[in-house]
């Protein structure tokens, strides 16, 4: 059976190419996507983006129904979501947090942060590259936990 995998994205990641490139880098949030599937093999990977926070524990909620795992970017969320904490709580499925840049080295309100503690594992500045990472990070936890 095909595995699937969830790639959630948060608030302006719509914007990745556009905003603020010396940090985020230049490739678009669809090209990352893209570049998540090439590397899923046989897996499939379900690729979506909400600006608002409801949302996004909606979709964290359907992930835990439907995917064998989920890859999260929350965003300025990841700093602020008590209930995007508590959504993830409440999956059984491997969790892989991403950034495309390294929050510990950037302002200090970016320190705070509500998901690593309930991810399986976090991946955080290497750019676009991370996104691959974590796809392949999904896979291997998926097969070592028999899924």
């Amino acid at each position: 059976m095909t595995k699937l995998i969830y790639a959630l994205s948060g608030p302006n990641l719509n914007l990745l190419g556009k905003r603020e490139p010396q940090i985020y880098g230049s490739d678009s949030l669809e090209s990352i996507h893209e570049r998540m599937r090439a590397c899923a093999g046989d897996a499939r990977v379900e690729a979506r983006q909400s600006n608002h926070e409801g949302t996004l524990v909606d979709l964290v909620q359907e992930a835990g129904d439907k995917a064998d795992a989920l890859i999260i970017n929350a965003g300025a969320y990841t700093h602020t979501s008590i209930a995007i904490h508590d959504a993830l709580r409440t999956l059984s499925i491997p969790v892989i947090e991403v950034h495309l840049s390294n929050p510990l080295a950037r302002e200090s309100f970016r320190h705070v942060n509500y998901l690593s503690p309930v991810a399986s594992a976090t991946i955080s500045g290497l750019g676009a590259l991370g996104y691959e990472l974590a796809v392949k990070a999904a896979l291997h936890l998926i097969e070592r936990n028999g899924n």
